[in-house]
C-alpha cells in the first residue's frame, strides 16, 4: 500500500445527519461547540457547558451546523479510551478538524489539502515511520541543549519588557515571541525570516473564522484576496525551506521532513505542506497561549505564585498544572471505523467524534476540586492536553521545557507581575487563542 494523498480518502467521508443511532444521553447542546465567537465570549473556554455534558450527556450528539454532527465526548476516561484506540477511532479517515464533512464549506484549497496531508491526520503504518524522522529534535539530550538558548534569549525578553514597562502586552513582547524564537531553532529558520511566522500566525489562527464569515458573505472580496495571498506566502515561503534542505542538508529539523522517505520515496508536495503547516502551527500557537494563560492563572491564584516563589522545587510540578488549566488544543476530531460503543452510546463506522481536553482536563472524577489551579496536585502529569497513544504530542518536552524556563525568571525579575485584566482573545474553537493579554511587571 502506498501512501496516498489523504484529501482523496477525505472526500468520501461526509457523515450522516442526524446519525443513524438515536442519542442515548436528550441533552440537547448548551453551546454551539462549532461556533468560534462562542469561545471568545466565554474566556476562550465553555466550562460550565462542559460540566453539564459530562454530568448528563458524556458522549452527546451535537447536530451539524457550521460543521458536520458529530459525538461529542467530554469525560477524562472516555477521551482516553478514544485516543489509545486509533483501530476504532481513525485520524486519517475523515481529518482531524470538525470543519470537515460539509461540502459547501468555503475552504483556502491550500490550507484544506496541507492541513488533511500531515503527521497528525495519518493512522498507521504511515504514521510511524514519519513520525520517528522527527524524534531526534525532541529527545531529552537534544532538549537540553536547546535550554541553554532559550534561557538566554528569555533574558533578552525580558530586558526588553523591562525598558517598555510597566504596563506590556505579554503575548506581543514575550508569548509570541518565545515559541518562535525556540521552533526556528529546531527548524533552521534564519533569523532574519522569522518575523514571518508571528505574521502569518495571525491568519492561521483566524482561518477557521475567515471561512465561517465568508460562508455567511460577512467579508469583502478584498479581504479574501489579502487573506489568501498571505496564506499562499506562508506556503511558498515553507517549500522554498524544504526544497533548499533538499540539495543542501542541515542538522535541522527542515532537513529531516524534507529528506524522509515513505515506501522508499520522498515525500510529495502536499505531505510537505502538510509538515510545514503542522510544525509551525503545533509548535508555536499552542505554547505561546499556554505562556501567556499562565500568567493569568498566577494572578487568579496568588497563594499559588507565593508558594511557587517560595519552594522553586514545585517548578516541574507547576508546569504539568498550568497546562492542564490553559489546555491550548481544544479538541480533536475522529471517525469511527467499525460499528462499536462509548460510554453506553452505541456508534456507527463513519461517526464523527470530537474529543475535548479542556472538559476532560476539568474533570472531577479525575482530578479532586479541578477548577482550583494547585501546583502541589499530585496527578497533574496526568493532564491530556498534549494527548495520548501514538498521536501524543511530539514537542511536549520542549513546550514544558519553555514554560518552566519563562517562569523561573519571571518571577525572579519581576516577582510582582500581574494580569491587569484586559486579555482578548481570537475567535477560535481549535485552540486557546489569546492574541492580547495586559501585564504590570510591578515595581
Amino acid at each position: 500500500m502506498t501512501l496516498q494523498n489523504v484529501t482523496d480518502t477525505y472526500q468520501q467521508e461526509v457523515p450522516p445527519a442526524p446519525p443513524k443511532v438515536k442519542p442515548v444521553y436528550p441533552l440537547a447542546p448548551p453551546v454551539d461547540l462549532t461556533d468560534a465567537e462562542v469561545f471568545s465570549r466565554h474566556g476562550g473556554y465553555t466550562h460550565e457547558a462542559f460540566a453539564a455534558m459530562r454530568d448528563k450527556a458524556p458522549v452527546m450528539w451535537h447536530p451539524e451546523h457550521v460543521a458536520a454532527g458529530f459525538w461529542a465526548v467530554t469525560p477524562y476516561e472516555l477521551v482516553k479510551q478514544v485516543e489509545l484506540d486509533p483501530e476504532t477511532y481513525s485520524s486519517q479517515r475523515g481529518g482531524i478538524l470538525m470543519t470537515y464533512g460539509l461540502p459547501d464549506q468555503p475552504r483556502h484549497p491550500l490550507l484544506h489539502s496541507s492541513s488533511l496531508n500531515s503527521l497528525i491526520n495519518l493512522d498507521r503504518p504511515y504514521h510511524t515511520p514519519l513520525r520517528m524522522e522527527h524524534m531526534h529534535f525532541f529527545r531529552p539530550g537534544f532538549v537540553a541543549g536547546l535550554k541553554l538558548r532559550v534561557d538566554a534569549y528569555v533574558g533578552e525578553l525580558l530586558d526588553a519588557m523591562a525598558k517598555q514597562g510597566p504596563v506590556v502586552d505579554m503575548v506581543e513582547m514575550f508569548s509570541a515571541e518565545l515559541p518562535l524564537f525556540t521552533l526556528c531553532e529546531i527548524l533552521g529558520v534564519p533569523a532574519a525570516d522569522r518575523p514571518k511566522l508571528v505574521h502569518w500566525m495571525h491568519f492561521l489562527e483566524s482561518s477557521q473564522y475567515q471561512a465561517q464569515q465568508e460562508g455567511l458573505g460577512n467579508v469583502t472580496p478584498e479581504q479574501i484576496m489579502a487573506f489568501m495571498g498571505e496564506i499562499q506566502a506562508m506556503f511558498e515561503f515553507g517549500r522554498h525551506l524544504l526544497e533548499e534542505r533538499r540539495r543542501e542538508p542541515k542538522e535541522d529539523l527542515l532537513s529531516a521532513i524534507a529528506n524522509v522517505k515513505i515506501d522508499g520515496k520522498p515525500l510529495s508536495p502536499e505531505f510537505l505542506d502538510g509538515s510545514w503547516l503542522l510544525i509551525v502551527f503545533a509548535g508555536n500557537d499552542t505554547t505561546r497561549n499556554s505562556l501567556s494563560g499562565t500568567m493569568k492563572l498566577l494572578t487568579e491564584f496568588p497563594d499559588q505564585k507565593a508558594k511557587l516563589q517560595a519552594e522553586p522545587g514545585h517548578f516541574p510540578n507547576f508546569v504539568h498544572e498550568a497546562i492542564r488549566m490553559v489546555t491550548p488544543v481544544t479538541y480533536m476530531r475522529r471517525t469511527v471505523t467499525r460499528d462499536t460503543e462509548l460510554g453506553g452510546q452505541k456508534l456507527s463506522e463513519g461517526d464523527k467524534v470530537v474529543m475535548y481536553y479542556p472538559a476532560a482536563n476539568r474533570d472531577p472524577a479525575k482530578f479532586a476540586d479541578p477548577n482550583r489551579f494547585d501546583i502541589t496536585r499530585e496527578n497533574a502529569k496526568e493532564h491530556l492536553s498534549f494527548g495520548q497513544g501514538p498521536h501524543v504530542c511530539l514537542g511536549q518536552r520542549v513546550a514544558n521545557m519553555q514554560l518552566e524556563a519563562a517562569y523561573r525568571q519571571i518571577l525572579t525579575r519581576f516577582p510582582d507581575a500581574k494580569w491587569t485584566g484586559e486579555m482578548t482573545l481570537a475567535p477560535n474553537n481549535f485552540v486557546h487563542a489569546i492574541s492580547s493579554l495586559m501585564v504590570d511587571l510591578g515595581k
